[in-house]
């Protein structure tokens, strides 16, 4: 496949299974991460791997955190929490790494990070693997930052999900060049 066609086949897949992409294979694909866009070098990303009892323990991590937020909080939505890490064999944590530099905005350090985040996720596609990459409160939460290890001045960018698909990709659509694609001054 060319990376024409790694480009336009990649898409989510939420149902993944073992095995996971073995150490070469996430050297390779960590190695494409870290060829992103970095102005001034600066290196705003770093990653967190994430499987086995890692896994088991992010669950409870969330369920912490939440339960901290809510003491009300539900078995219901605790054992929902618990099991969310639980949906594929690896989560790589993508986390940037923010620098005060007067000529990168952490806007700008926040795509970087994003460019090696796709870099990775399609050089797992590649080489046969699935992934799917997640955010929302839970990655913005002080209280999940700070179990993982995080400093004052990272944030997570995404919780990557990676793994085996348990079905074919769905094929994506193909989008209408002209709809996004204009010409300035017209």
């Amino acid at each position: 496949m060319n990376i024409a066609d790694i480009i336009q086949t990649r898409t989510s897949q939420a149902k993944l299974v073992a095995p996971a992409p073995d150490a070469d294979v996430l050297e390779e694909a960590f190695a494409c991460a870290l060829r992103a866009p970095d102005h001034r070098v600066l290196r705003p990303w770093r990653y967190l791997l994430i499987e086995g009892e890692g896994l088991e323990k992010l669950g409870q991590l969330f369920v912490d955190v939440m339960r901290k937020d809510n003491p009300a909080l539900d078995e219901q939505e605790s054992e929902r929490l618990r099991k969310m890490p639980l949906r594929a064999p690896m989560i790589v944590v993508a986390i940037t790494s923010h620098h005060d530099d007067p000529k990168v905005p952490h806007e700008e350090q926040v795509l970087s990070t994003g460019a090696g985040i796709q870099n990775f996720l399609l050089a797992l596609h590649a080489r046969g693997f699935g992934s799917m990459w997640r955010s929302g409160p839970l990655a913005e939460h002080a209280g999940v930052k700070a179990g993982l290890g995080l400093s004052a001045n990272e944030s997570i960018a995404g919780f990557l999900y990676v793994g085996t698909a348990t079905s074919e990709a769905r094929k994506p659509a193909l989008l209408p060049i002209g709809d996004f694609v204009s010409k300035w001054p017209a």
